[in-house]
């Protein structure tokens, strides 16, 4: 394939480009601060990239992060600190573990309902629709110290993309939103592909790629702040859905590879595994826009070291935001396997993602084991730029700068804030039909599965050996996650998950509740408490509620500050329980509509008035203020 000159040309032009200065001795010391591109991708799954393979080979095509991968430190044991878009974004922006963050999905900012109340035995908590505006995100700190800081792409770490607050709010001096290629084709995927014809705004390119403007935007950034240390956040929407290539030649290739034809309907795809040829043509599309920034990194002169290209003195760390995206309505898209599932659930598939880091005193062509997560990227990034941490700022990631220079094999190189080697790891997804959180402790990992009552599908716990370690090697072991010892081993288990609830106790996280609304049988539904009414004066709220059994043990205020708006957001704060079975709360200043939820002793969440479910709020076209009580 003609683009494949990108990776065979690559070191030939970093050389060309240094070697004159080298030979006029133009000696210049490197600059203090270094740049940074942390470049995310979009559901990009641990087994979509070729150097990732193990069993089964992928058929997608990487060439262009497989050598990076030889340039750098590959980790195959990294994760994302959820198996969603949204908390993972917020996660590693402020360094804030999701549970902690109480932003462990995407959207949010809603009151707690069941996504259908008659069908559904839980319902998530509250959740953040949001990073808080005032968060000292990594970008600012970097801003603060001299940095240039820069985004493009994906967005989504508010109730919305294009909602309150956006990068600039959060420490970016430029950014860039433009979806590019992965923009929706229309009327279907198999219409409306690139040409070479002048005024095409996809127009292929000489190796037969389209025009992306998200990739654009990237190169863009860094040629208009190089003259400075920059710190870029490259956030693909490559390969999220639409699964779909404007390269038709791109798609062909890979109905050919795979032995397979294209589907009668456009929007669907049937076939098992990794035979999407649309999705394929995306994950090499995706290395292909990689190859650019590469080769853009390697040929061009570095303004603040004259002489040297800019990947001298340039961290790259290459992930993904979650597991691949095993499928959706209509549609497979890829296979995790070995590993178990994929986004949207905290198994394996969903939260093991590729990591790729390359730099100055960074060891190349290293395969490491040690496990890693994208909560580590806060605290690392600000050590390779020579910055200390702010005093003020909690931080749940580890400093990974020892490790990455010294031994990026040896996980004793990895520290807790209070120096103890990390062997720990938690995850919390109280949210869809997952409702779980999990914990790895060194070889063994701990399912807690919330939805557990009357439910044929889901034990509480499940136990896990993903790995054998002997005379401290880690050898392969459960990583499939299908040989469940929670029985067989009910000590070992029990003792994961008491360590689990203490982190998450220590975090504050907030867990599902079960839905009174259930049509089916559970157990002390009939119990549930019946809220009568409420009185409301000046800024304060009281209601009064009838106990049928179970004692009411906490109770929350949701209100809004924006009922009726596009982006209409809703917050939680506790409220007071009052003698003789009432309940009372204080209205923040602003606030415009809210609910009261009370919680039970069996865990059963009842809500005042009742909320409608997550379908009924559809898409924010029946905004649930429609439903709530108005501040008088």
């Amino acid at each position: 394939m003609k683009y494949l000159k990108i990776t065979q040309i690559r070191a030939l032009l970093s050389v060309l480009c240094v070697l004159p200065a080298t030979l006029a001795a133009a000696a210049s010391e490197r600059p203090e601060q270094p740049n940074v591109i942390l470049l995310l991708t979009d559901d990009l799954g641990w087994q979509d990239v070729k150097c990732y393979d193990i069993d089964e080979p992928s058929p997608m095509e990487t060439p262009n992060i497989d050598a990076l991968a030889k340039e750098g430190v590959l980790f195959w044991q990294a994760y994302s600190p959820a198996p969603t878009c949204a908390p993972t974004r917020c996660a590693i922006m402020s360094g804030n573990h999701p549970a902690r963050a109480q932003k462990t999905h995407v959207v949010g900012g809603g009151p707690p309902t069941p996504y259908n109340k008659e069908l559904h035995r839980m319902m998530p908590p509250w959740y953040s629709g949001r990073m808080p505006e005032g968060e000292l995100t990594l970008a600012r700190v970097l801003q603060k110290n001299g940095y240039a800081t820069g985004h493009c792409g994906k967005w989504h770490m508010a109730i919305n993309h294009n909602a309150y607050p956006q990068p600039e709010d959060q420490g970016f001096d430029w950014t860039r939103h433009n979806l590019g290629t992965t923009r929706r084709m229309t009327p279907h995927r198999l219409t409306g592909f690139a040409t070479r014809e002048e005024g095409d705004p996809y127009k292929l390119d000489e190796n037969g790629f389209p025009f992306h403007q998200n990739s654009e935007d990237a190169m863009q950034f860094i040629a208009e702040h190089a003259d400075q240390p920059f710190f870029l956040y490259y956030a693909t929407w490559l390969v999220h859905t639409p699964i779909h290539t404007r390269s038709e030649e791109l798609l062909q290739k890979y109905v050919k590879k795979l032995g397979v034809g294209l589907p009668e309907n456009p929007a669907e795809w049937k076939g098992e595994g990794q035979t999407n040829p649309f999705y394929c043509a995306m994950v090499e599309e995706l290395d292909y826009y990689v190859g650019r920034l590469l080769q853009y990194l390697d040929t061009t002169e570095d303004p603040r070291w004259p002489g040297h290209s800019l990947r001298e003195n340039t961290y790259l760390i290459f992930t993904s935001d979650n597991g691949g995206m095993e499928r959706h309505p209509g549609e497979i898209i890829t296979d995790n396997f070995p590993l178990a599932r994929g986004k949207i659930s905290a198994m394996e598939g969903g939260t093991r993602v590729p990591l790729i880091v390359r730099g100055p005193g960074i060891a190349a062509n290293v395969q490491s084991d040690v496990m890693v997560n994208g909560l580590d990227f806060y605290p690392t990034i600000l050590a390779l730029a020579g910055i200390e941490q702010p005093a003020q700022k909690h931080l749940d990631g580890a400093d990974l700068s020892g490790l990455l220079k010294t031994d990026p094999t040896n996980p004793k190189l990895v520290h807790e804030a209070d120096g103890r080697v990390r062997d720990t790891m938690v995850w919390h997804f109280p949210n869809s039909i997952a409702l779980e959180s999990t914990i790895r402790i060194g070889d063994w990992k701990l399912v807690r599965n919330y939805d557990h009552l009357n439910n044929q599908h889901a034990s509480e716990l499940e136990l896990y050996r993903l790995y054998d370690t002997q005379g401290g090697r880690q050898n392969r072991g459960d990583i499939e996650e299908a040989n469940n010892l929670a029985d067989s081993m009910p000590e070992k288990a029990h003792a994961l998950n008491a360590k689990l609830t203490e982190i998450l106790t220590e975090m504050e996280a907030s867990y599902p509740y079960y839905n009174p609304d259930f049509k089916h049988p559970l157990p002390n539904k009939e119990k549930v408490c019946a809220i009568e009414s409420h009185v409301q004066t000046g800024d304060r709220v009281e209601f009064s509620y009838q106990e049928n059994g179970a004692k009411v043990v906490r109770a929350n205020l949701i209100y809004t500050l924006n009922g009726g708006a596009q982006y209409e957001e809703w917050f939680r704060q506790p409220a007071e329980l009052l003698p003789g079975e009432k309940v009372a709360a204080q209205l923040p200043t602003g606030a415009t509509h809210y609910f009261i939820n009370l919680i039970d002793e069996n865990n059963f969440l009842k809500s005042y008035p009742e909320v409608m479910d997550m379908r009924g709020q559809a898409n924010g076209k029946n905004p649930y203020s429609t439903v709530a009580l108005p501040v008088l």
